[in-house]
């Protein structure tokens, strides 16, 4: 089955101006896992589940929660598929369209200052909002495009790559002796 390139994969439009008063949860079913799974080039989701909570201040909706995956990916070193669990914190704010794009003369330079403690904006426009995309974009942030399974170090092995440290000959000497003086 083919993901029709305008649908999102995982789409929970929620409207603006009902806003549900108790938590919500979104589970994401085999089908929507499997189109993830292809976006996001992972061998497999088994489970993708969010728990959230959304306020709304004026036109803005501010989300919190969590999400929870058990995802398999690749190793990074040996390409062996491993499973993996993702346990991330949501912290979004859906904006009215333009709000984010203030008017900025073209010549001059924008500088923004990001805090750790800044939650992501997303656009939005019209009368609704879509929480699965934005747990899908949480999703993808969240998975490690370096990760290593349970084989890398064997697999390092057998292909003569050492660690940093536990290399031998005139060129490590050296490099040592630079890094000591």
């Amino acid at each position: 089955m083919v993901n029709d390139p305008g649908k999102p994969e995982l789409s929970r439009p929620i409207k603006v101006k009902s806003l549900p008063g108790e938590p919500v949860s979104i589970e994401a079913d085999a089908s929507e896992r499997a189109a993830l799974a292809r976006r996001f080039s992972l061998p497999g989701i088994d489970r993708l589940r969010a728990e959230i909570v959304l306020d709304q201040l004026g036109a803005v909706i501010r989300v919190n929660g969590t999400l929870e995956a058990a995802i398999r990916q690749s190793c990074a070193i040996s390409g062996e598929d491993f499973p993996a669990r993702i346990e991330e914190a949501i912290d979004l704010r859906f904006v009215p369209e333009g709000i984010l794009d203030p008017a900025v003369d073209e010549d001059a330079e924008l500088e923004i200052e990001l805090h750790a403690d800044d939650c992501d904006e997303i656009e939005y426009s019209g009368d609704m909002i879509d929480l699965g995309e934005a747990i899908a974009q949480t999703l993808g942030l969240a998975i490690d495009p370096y990760a290593e399974g349970p084989n890398a170090d064997v697999a390092r092995a057998q292909a003569g790559i050492v660690a940093e440290g536990e290399q031998d000959g005139p060129l490590a000497a050296a490099l040592a002796a630079l890094k000591k003086g």
